[in-house]
């Protein structure tokens, strides 16, 4: 037996089409998907034969669809639901100023790690969904590529895991739409295992 990597593209969907300034967590918007160029350069670089995996929000499976029509090979993408953003409840359609006067937010993200808002989830609560996923289609698809196409929170999420990192110290990371991030699992003969991180946060470009 050899070495098994299993190579996780992460990519955070393309920018929405929605208020600036106004939360929208796990509401279902569309996303924008007119930079042809910036597609194309993201297309350039996924690999082929892979895994696609989507959410079940339509910005992720927009972002997909525009990656085929720049050149990308898409199969049918896997729709996994634990892979869907952070739920934000009650704060959801709400400007991020008002949250900021009412209850205080964290520097990075819109609330602290532990903080569950009302009707929603915590960055922690997306983690204990997110991780056990990723186990099982890195499992299911030991070998392979898998591109993902997810949300901000979800990438979070599996760096904490990859990282082992606290998940505090996970929202400092940076995912801006239509960036790439490539997580490699490696699992040994011996049954041991780790992750590798490849690159984070990359943008599409020439």
């Amino acid at each position: 037996m050899s070495v098994a990597i299993t190579r996780w593209w992460w990519i955070r969907h393309a920018p929405v089409d929605h208020p600036v300034g106004r939360i929208y967590g796990a509401a279902d918007v569309p996303a924008l998907t007119a930079d042809e160029p910036a597609f194309r350069a993201l297309a350039k670089r996924l690999p082929e034969n892979a895994v696609w995996v989507t959410t079940h929000l339509t910005r992720t499976r927009q972002t997909a669809e525009a990656l085929r029509a720049a050149g990308a090979e898409v199969g049918v993408p896997l729709v996994e639901d634990a892979f869907g953003e952070q739920s934000f409840g009650a704060w959801e359609g709400q400007t991020y100023d008002a949250i900021h006067r009412d209850v205080g937010t964290h520097r990075f993200w819109l609330a602290p790690a532990r903080h569950r808002p009302p009707e929603g989830e915590s960055f922690v609560d997306l983690i204990a969904r997110v991780v056990p996923a990723i186990e099982r289609l890195t499992e299911q698809y030991r070998g392979r590529d898998i591109v993902a196409v997810a949300h901000g929170g979800t990438i979070r999420a599996a760096l904490s895991h990859a990282l082992n990192v606290e998940p505090e110290a996970a929202l400092r990371i940076s995912t801006a739409n239509l960036s790439l991030s490539r997580l490699d699992h490696i699992h040994e003969p011996d049954g041991r295992h780790a992750w590798r991180v490849a690159w984070l946060n990359l943008q599409p470009g020439p």
